[in-house]
Formats: structure tokens, sequence, C-alpha cells
């Protein structure tokens, strides 16, 4: 079975991306949803949350997601060290659920599959890409936040063009082309990879 990655900036339409491949009967992780369950189940991250940010973080053993994004937001050294502990339960945890997998390939949906080192274990990663201005645009209508702060988030991920040459796949969510041909045409391009 082939292991796919699927990634791209905010706002560039991954999880729509993902929902596709899913309604092609494709199982696909969400790295994302998987943290956030881990950092409240891994009893091991949640001691190495505390001890790195103090009692706080958690409330009735549930993780404090106000006060950890208070902690990061403006803070690389705090967001790094907050990575640092989450990506290696979360990786742990995807290698898992891949090996239960018994489809020609399964994919996984992560922001940071190359900033996490995610990349080395997987056959393929497809990007997700669209221009800047619908990706803040986009963002800014789904978390009703202002294109400050959108465009904040942009600039701590890494850049764009950088990201998309790194790919295997580029699918273009740009509202130009149609997203579902695309899809299609991928899937098919993994299925046979998978035979081989």
């Amino acid at each position: 079975m082939l292991k796919v990655g699927l990634t791209g900036g905010i706002g560039s339409g991954k999880s729509t991306v993902a929902k596709i491949f899913e309604t092609l009967g494709i199982p696909v992780y969400y790295a994302d949803e998987a943290a956030k369950r881990i950092m409240n189940e891994d009893e091991q991250l949640r001691q190495g949350i505390i001890k790195n940010f103090g009692e706080d973080s958690y409330i009735d053993n549930t993780l404090n997601r106000a006060y950890i994004s208070q902690q990061v937001f403006n803070n690389k050294e705090k967001l790094a060290l907050l990575n640092s502990l989450v990506h290696p339960a979360t990786i742990r945890d995807s290698e898992e659920w891949m090996q239960r997998q018994t489809t020609a390939y399964a994919v996984k949906e992560a922001a940071l599959i190359f900033e996490s080192g995610v990349d080395k274990y997987l056959d393929y990663i497809i990007g997700v890409t669209a221009s800047e201005e619908l990706r803040i645009e986009r963002t800014m209508n789904r978390d009703m936040i202002s294109s400050e702060e959108v465009k904040n988030r942009i600039n701590n991920q890494m850049n764009e063009e950088k990201k998309m040459n790194l790919c295997d796949f580029v699918i273009h969510n740009d509202g130009q082309q149609a997203l579902l041909p695309q899809v299609l045409s991928l899937h098919n391009e993994l299925l046979q990879l998978s035979k081989k």
C-alpha cells in the first residue's frame, strides 16, 4: 500500500481535496484532528506539555487550547517546542493507522509534512495550491479573522512555492481549474503506481 501525503498552506483547500479522496473510497488521516486527540490521550505527551507550558495547559484533563494558543501565537521558539513534543506522537499514531489500512493507497493530510520530517515516511506527496489572495480570503471567511491574522499565520508557514516544488504532484485549487478532474486523474495515477 502506498502512503501518500497531502499538504498545502493555510486556505489552500487541502481539506476539500481530502474529502474528495474519501468520496473515492480512500482513507484519510487528518493530522490536525489527530494531534488534538493525542494531546488529550497520550500521557507521555501530556506530561511533556505540562512540564514545558505549566499546569494551566490542561483543565479537567482536557487541553486548554486557548492558553496554549496564547503561549505559542507570536513566539516561534515556543511553537517549535510544542511541535517537537506533538509531532513524534502524531507520526507514531499515523504510522499505526497506516498499518491498518487495506486500500491501494491511503492519504495523510497535514499542513506541516516537510517541516515535521513526515515526508521521509511517505511514498508520494501531493501539494494543494492557490493564490495568496484567495487563501487569505478563504481563511478570513472560514475562521472569521482579519487579513492581518491570516498573513501572520502564512508567515509562520513554509514558503508556498518552495513547498510545492518539494511535492510529487500539485493540485491547483485556484477557482480557474476544476478540482474534481484533477483529483480523479491523480487517483487513477496512484492506483497504477500502487500496482508497481
